[in-house]
């Protein structure tokens, strides 16, 4: 007796939520005890990982309240806790940041060789505040907000040397998005 065919199409989509959302939670509890057992020496944000997850699925008030806390709270910080983008988190970061890591590679080839080198490396100021704006422009904010944001970008420049090729080139990228922004409202103005 033939047995019949049953279709089973399986839907991933949500045991990969699930897997990210796990993630995202221990590696939210990881920056909560790097936060205890360095806050000491420098400022750790510790909702990083929890805005790139709120970013991704599109929470983005969640996402921008929670970089806004991250930047204020780093923006004076002279040490810089660092986020490298290591192919495990890839899948938690947008296209711009994709595609930057890759012409990060290609500006400061040795960052192959030697896996340890910053050039790989964002700070969370600055993936903070390249959420900020990212969420400022999909939320329509003002423009005296989006001024603001190209102030702390200044900040964050000035506290980033150029062993921080990644760092460097999104700061640029978010200030030319902003100011590209601002530009525009301009000429319907």
């Amino acid at each position: 007796m033939p047995t019949p065919e049953i279709s089973q199409q399986l839907d991933t989509s949500e045991l990969v939520q699930l897997l990210q959302q796990s993630a995202v939670e221990h590696l939210t509890e990881f920056r909560q005890l790097e936060a205890q057992e360095f806050g000491s020496v420098h400022r750790i944000a510790t909702t990083d990982f929890e805005a790139l997850y709120a970013y991704k699925r599109g929470e983005y008030q969640r996402c921008l309240q929670l970089s806004i806390d991250s930047v204020k709270l780093l923006i004076d910080d002279e040490g810089l806790s660092c986020l490298f983008v290591y192919p495990e988190f890839i899948q938690l970061m947008d296209d711009n940041i994709v595609s930057l890591t890759g012409l990060a590679l290609i500006v400061n080839p040795s960052c192959r060789n030697q896996p340890n080198v910053f050039a790989n490396a964002l700070s969370q100021l600055t993936l903070s505040l390249y959420l900020m704006t990212q969420c400022q422009l999909k939320l329509h904010h003002s423009m005296a907000s989006l001024a603001q944001t190209v102030g702390y970008i200044s900040l964050a420049r000035q506290q980033h040397n150029e062993d921080f090729t990644l760092g460097q080139l999104l700061l640029k990228l978010i200030e030319r998005q902003i100011l590209t922004c601002v530009s525009a409202e301009l000429l319907v103005m």
